[in-house]
């Protein structure tokens, strides 16, 4: 796959409602509305877990054709309590953007997801398939164990430079099981050493993320609230390994064949390695796939983003 033309994301939008939803357990969600308010609706899932939602998120979709739901998930971003990792699992995650499209009345919807997100919208749509009227997936991650390991320690066969600092913010003596280190120190009472572990974790995976080292990843990956939210909730989820059984979206992806979708992969992933993307296509003959070959995976990387473009106008036409 090579792009003919390489695509720019469409131009800047503001929100036309932004709000907060109580979805119980002690938290709520920030969620925005953009775009065209009678358009078809489209819900961008963001990565991590703990991520954040950007601006640039809401311009994978045509303002013209789209109403966009960009929303943070429990813990993350605008939502509050930052951070929090109690009530905080991929079936209430998965239950929270039940509860979104419900308060805002639609009756099906554009589901868009990269990293994390693609986890997270394959788990939505196995457990809510009739809302979805498509997929576009980015970055396959299904946290497992050996992509859980591979992300810990392996990705410094690529990155040693990078990993190097990860490691090296914990001391010897513990780098034997860095989950567990971080975890004691993103834990920590002391502030001033939660943001310190966040921002380690925070820049290492921004700098295994793009094939071309991209300083705007790096200023998002370096910011407090970002950092935070990705960091204890990354870990956090890698502790549970995302509270499912690790072949449980592979193996019922059946549910979901008939939905129309794009799955879109960059060749040179070092953070969601291209195994775990082709083991999905594999399972899902029917989606698009789409192999990016000079791209890592950030969803910025030009291939991608405009694979990514490609998608959101192509099912644009599919209406609820």
């Amino acid at each position: 796959f090579r792009m003919a033309t390489l695509r720019t994301l469409y131009p800047p939008i503001e929100p036309y409602e932004t709000g907060m939803l109580d979805v119980g357990d002690g938290h709520a969600v920030y969620f925005e509305r953009c775009g065209t308010p009678g358009g078809t609706p489209a819900v961008f899932l963001h990565g991590g877990p703990g991520g954040g939602s950007t601006p640039a998120h809401r311009r994978f979709f045509d303002p013209a054709r789209y109403r966009i739901i960009v929303f943070d998930q429990r813990g993350a971003g605008k939502s509050t309590p930052l951070g929090e990792t109690r009530n905080n699992t991929t079936a209430l995650l998965v239950e929270d953007i039940e509860r979104i499209r419900a308060h805002l009345g639609f009756a099906r919807w554009h589901v868009f997801g990269g990293s994390w997100g693609s986890t997270l919208a394959l788990a939505y749509a196995e457990a809510h398939p009739q809302p979805c009227l498509s997929l576009t997936l980015r970055g396959i991650f299904l946290l497992r164990p050996w992509e859980i390991t591979w992300f810990l320690y392996e990705m410094r066969t690529v990155f040693p430079e990078a990993w190097r600092k990860f490691a090296d913010f914990i001391p010897e003596d513990e780098r034997s099981d860095l989950l567990t280190a971080y975890s004691r120190r993103l834990d920590d009472s002391d502030p001033a050493q939660r943001l310190a572990a966040a921002r380690s974790w925070s820049l290492y995976e921004g700098a295994c993320s793009s094939l071309i080292p991209n300083p705007e990843v790096m200023s998002v990956m370096g910011d407090e609230v970002h950092a935070v939210g990705l960091a204890r909730m990354e870990a956090h989820y890698m502790r549970h390994h995302a509270f499912m059984d690790e072949t449980d979206l592979i193996r019922h992806v059946g549910l979901i064949r008939h939905i129309p979708a794009a799955i879109v992969q960059g060749r040179y992933d070092m953070v969601c390695p291209i195994r775990t993307a082709d083991e999905l296509h594999r399972a899902w003959p029917e989606a698009d796939y789409i192999v990016v070959p000079d791209a890592g995976h950030s969803a910025m990387e030009p291939g991608i983003r405009s694979a990514l473009l490609d998608a959101t106008d192509r099912f644009a036409s599919l209406k609820p």
